[in-house]
């Protein structure tokens, strides 16, 4: 049996993932394959009870370190309980999140290296990475507008940061696209169906059957 692939979309906060994920799987269904979505930090029982202890609670619950681990732990379970599996099965994954989230939210100010959150990621998750990183940016004004009105005075730990905090995930997020082929960095600018579009052209490569 062929291997699935396996999609990340990341990006900052208010970019619209959650209406692009469901477009990209419904499309990659119509292409004929079977699409699990799915997110980080969660995607199973017990990486959902993790995603409870790290998003409640004020800014300061965590310390850096407790905050990348338990990330780091999370994503060890729902790679080896849902993801792993799934790929090995033929279908496709969709994460609203991953390892790169954890690169550019917790390497940011943080103290840790990116090497150290990737030597966390080969511990616990055996250094998984995606077939394809799709990274949605809009024009930070837009983004908190749409944040705004999606949170409703209900921001979680890490959306409610300083908008500087925010804005040098960004900058990060660029940076791993400078680097990686892997990553793609997508306008999400414009109508859903344009950003779908977008996002479509950008693992046109992995729709192609061997």
């Amino acid at each position: 049996m062929t291997r699935g692939r396996f999609i990340s979309v990341e990006g900052g906060e208010g970019v619209g993932k959650t209406t692009q994920i469901i477009a990209l799987a419904d499309a990659i269904r119509n292409a004929g394959f079977e699409v699990i979505i799915t997110r980080e930090p969660g995607g199973t029982p017990g990486a959902e009870t993790i995603r409870q202890l790290l998003l409640g609670g004020s800014d300061e619950r965590w310390l850096p370190r407790a905050e990348a681990l338990l990330f780091a732990a999370a994503r060890s379970d729902h790679v080896e309980r849902l993801i792993e599996p799934a790929l090995e099965k033929g279908k496709w994954v969709i994460s609203d999140r991953f390892i790169d989230s954890s690169r550019a939210y917790q390497g940011t100010g943080s103290g840790l290296s990116d090497a150290d959150i990737m030597a966390l990621h080969a511990i616990g998750s055996r250094g998984l990475l995606p077939d394809r990183t799709l990274v949605l940016r809009l024009d930070p004004i837009e983004a908190g507008r749409r944040a705004d009105l999606r949170d409703q005075g209900q921001a979680d730990r890490i959306q409610s940061r300083d908008p500087s905090f925010h804005a040098e995930v960004d900058i990060a997020f660029v940076g791993f696209a400078e680097n990686d082929a892997r990553v793609r960095l997508v306008d999400a600018s414009g109508d859903a169906a344009t950003v779908t579009a977008r996002l479509l052209a950008e693992i046109d490569d992995l729709l192609v059957r061997p």
